[in-house]
């Protein structure tokens, strides 16, 4: 898939226009660094390697393991909701072929949602388990 969508140019400008609404989103702005350029490295790596290009994540930082990277960050669902909404804007920005554009999401909301580490609460305060949510 990563050479039908245009290879490393469109990951470019699909990772840079997710960013740009990364730091405007209220809900995962202050999840990123200011200077965000080694996390869109990073992402570029990631991206590329999970649509099928070279395996660059995995050559310089071994295996991605992103739950267990990821643990340190507070994320419930309106975290990775709000992640996917960046991820969504920025596919529809670059103009990414619907094809691709749906399957692409499709693998990134199951990750996202694997990200979640915070528990869910209803309405009237109480926890909702996690397994009630998949």
């Amino acid at each position: 898939m990563f050479e039908a969508i245009g290879g490393e140019k469109t990951v470019n400008r699909l990772v840079e226009a997710f960013y740009h609404h990364v730091k405007l989103h209220p809900v995962i702005s202050s999840l990123f660094p200011d200077d965000m350029s080694e996390t869109v490295r990073k992402q570029k790596q990631f991206l590329t390697q999970l649509l099928g290009g070279p395996q660059l994540y995995s050559m310089e930082h071994g295996h991605p393991m992103l739950r267990a990277r990821h643990l340190h960050f507070k994320i419930g669902a309106e975290e990775a909701d709000a992640w996917l909404t960046c991820m969504d804007h920025a596919m529809n920005d670059i103009g990414l072929d619907p094809e691709y554009r749906k399957i692409i999401f499709e693998r990134l909301s199951k990750t996202a949602h694997h990200m979640i580490n915070q528990p869910a609460i209803n309405h009237l305060g109480g926890v909702i388990s996690r397994d009630i949510l998949r």
